[in-house]
């Protein structure tokens, strides 16, 4: 663990009382008494008072971390908003998460359906970006029309569906009052949003995120 590290672990919970270097640490002490040594190799050691509190926080935090890189790939699906996908994928990288975006992997030969199965064993999350991209509406009936995903969208929500399950999937809904939901299946969260998602979609995001893959998103970063 490094300095910043440590910090980011301390962070809403120890306050820094003073920071300064060692001959071979960088040395914080915190308001509560307790000493820590963070060394240039990435060891650490714990000092002074209440050392068996901190050292036990500090324990659960590298616990968090080797959950979040198990977990840490996050399967984006989108239509045509490019905004909305860019403004998604800055937001899972802040929270230190990978965003997988197809068209950003090398094709290799592969179908879309065959890039997307070959990523599958690996991701822990999906979030599906369901835009105002295309319009639609029930035969013979042009006053119900509404906005709808891409047809796409849909297809790769059935495909997450059946490799995730619903609990580890979340549907962005770009104007809810004006897009038709892409299914009707029980237990689909959505979270609605009208033209960015930041920042009340996010932190409803960010909630779900933290409750489904048990990780820790730190609160500078939402």
């Amino acid at each position: 663990m490094n300095l910043e590290q440590m910090k980011s672990c301390l962070y809403g919970v120890y306050a820094i009382a003073e920071e300064k270097s060692t001959a071979n640490a960088e040395q914080l002490k915190l308001d509560n008494g307790a000493v820590i040594n963070v060394f240039g190799n990435g060891n650490y050691n714990v000092q002074g008072k209440n050392s068996a509190e901190v050292k036990e926080h500090i324990e659960q935090c590298l616990g968090i971390n080797k959950i979040i890189d198990k977990n840490k790939k996050v399967f984006i699906v989108y239509g045509h908003d490019e905004k909305a996908r860019n403004e998604l994928e800055n937001i899972l990288r802040r929270w230190g998460l990978e965003p997988i975006i197809l068209d950003k992997k090398a094709s290799g030969g592969k179908t879309i359906i065959e890039k997307l199965e070959s990523q599958m064993p690996e991701i822990g999350y999906g979030i599906i970006l369901a835009t105002a991209d295309d319009e639609g509406y029930r035969k013979d009936a042009p006053n119900e029309k509404m906005f709808r995903c891409r047809q796409n969208v849909v297809l790769e929500l059935g495909m997450l569906l059946s490799k995730l399950g619903r609990e580890r999937i979340a549907i962005l809904l770009q104007h809810p009052n004006e897009t038709e939901r892409p299914s009707d299946i029980q237990g689909l969260l959505y979270i609605p949003f009208e033209d960015k998602l930041e920042p009340d979609a996010s932190k409803l995001l960010a909630r779900e995120i933290e409750d489904k893959l048990d990780i820790v998103i730190p609160a500078s970063k939402l």
